[in-house]
């Protein structure tokens, strides 16, 4: 591709963002950072170049980012630029915002499950991964960590594009806003209402740089299929609910009615290890639980694909002896 054809993306990416939330970048710029004149285009002249652009002041933010990619790949999403140069002197700047960013993703990753995650570091690409916290070891001079899609060039659908765009901005809100501007599903009020149901997810690879093998986003869905099934068997289908939301903008993995107000609660952990996915679903199910707004569970259940060991059995019935908390752990293979 060349330089002219990326200018004629961009183009056409700014012209048809006027339509879209990330249309109005420059407004919630102005207003968060208290700009009075910015370019209208997410990606103005100043700042797009042969290869890649980003939005106007992004060296010093979380930007909106695109760009071509090895294989004839365009990728579009958000990114932080940690190579230094006159305009960014030092990534000093970036490091309390990346710690915001984890701190989203945190908590809701999920709503960039269908996302990627990679890194340049100078010339070498790393594999695709996981959306997620990102790691001490990135956040060094030179590297280049990104968060979105990418796509063949050839087959490019601009309004895809432009969706992930609009779904990226409220992370972008909260990184700039130092925390203040939480997303609007966070903000609900809606009371905890049991609806049965499920909708199967993707459980086999797409096209993508991270190996099936290590896709914990596609194990995750087998076995949350796997439990529903075996729940669905034993207590009916009228009685089971997949990704119930709280009304805060997070969702609790499964959710089984036993009678009148009366809830199981199921977090689902892909780690390998029984101690790993009691330490990573306890405190998730605790918030679940009992935070304020929370729906009261009788019965709270971590569930991994290896057995529970004796250690494991021990350390339960010890919080329930001493808080009275009413955990579990049960196993589901795929």
């Amino acid at each position: 591709m060349t330089a002219r054809d990326f200018l004629s993306i961009v183009s056409e990416i700014n012209l048809r963002a006027k339509k879209h939330a990330i249309g109005g970048l420059a407004e919630i710029r102005k207003n968060l950072k208290g700009k009075s004149r910015l370019p209208q285009d997410i990606f103005p002249k100043s700042t797009t170049f042969a290869h890649y652009a980003f939005h106007y002041g992004g060296r010093k933010e979380l930007q909106f980012n695109i760009g071509l990619e090895p294989d004839n790949q365009l990728r579009w999403g958000v990114a932080f630029s940690l190579e230094t140069n006159q305009t960014l002197p030092s990534i000093d700047v970036l490091i309390p915002k990346i710690r915001l960013f984890n701190d989203f993703m945190q908590m809701y990753s999920e709503k960039y499950a269908d996302m990627r995650v990679w890194h340049w570091c100078k010339d070498d690409r790393s594999r695709d991964y996981m959306p997620g916290p990102i790691s001490t070891s990135l956040v060094t001079e030179g590297i280049f960590i990104f968060l979105g899609n990418h796509h063949n060039i050839d087959r490019l659908n601009y309004e895809p594009l432009l969706n992930d765009l609009d779904r990226l901005l409220p992370l972008y809100r909260y990184v700039e806003s130092n925390g203040d501007l939480k997303p609007v599903w966070a903000l609900g009020k809606e009371p905890f209402k049991f609806r049965p149901g499920f909708t199967p997810k993707a459980s086999t690879a797409k096209r993508t740089r991270i190996p099936k093998e290590f896709d914990m986003n596609l194990l995750h869905n087998s076995l949350t299929e796997a439990l529903y099934r075996r729940l669905k068997k034993e207590y009916g289908a009228r009685n089971v609910r997949v990704e119930q939301p709280r009304g805060d903008g997070t969702s609790i993995d499964i959710v089984v009615r036993h009678g009148e107000n009366k809830y199981w609660f199921y977090e689902i952990k892909t780690a390998r290890s029984p101690r790993l996915c009691l330490r990573e679903a306890i405190g998730q199910l605790l918030e679940y639980a009992f935070w304020q707004g929370a729906k009261g569970a009788t019965r709270l259940i971590a569930v991994g694909e290896r057995e529970l060991d004796k250690e494991g059995r021990e350390y339960l019935s010890e919080l329930k002896r001493r808080f009275g908390l009413p955990f579990a752990y049960e196993q589901i293979t795929v």
